[in-house]
């Protein structure tokens, strides 16, 4: 299974900045429905496209590796 670490890079952007980071501040950043960021937050399993993905490292300045990890299932 793949496994998103959104909110750990997240976490990570909103201590680097010294600031709080909305889902709305995201989506309206990255051109990413919040209903999606949500989805890749909570839902267990989500499946999104590489366009998304790409968008959110280019955001949270990380790698893919960074963002996603391979959980055996």
């Amino acid at each position: 299974m793949i496994r998103f670490k959104l909110a750990e890079q997240l976490e990570k952007k909103q201590f680097r900045d010294s600031r709080r980071i909305t889902l709305q501040e995201v989506s309206d950043a990255t051109s990413i429905n919040r209903s999606t960021l949500s989805k890749i937050l909570n839902q267990k399993g989500y499946s999104t496209g590489t366009d998304v993905l790409d968008r959110l490292c280019a955001y949270l300045d990380c790698s893919i590796a960074d963002l996603v990890e391979h959980m055996p299932d």
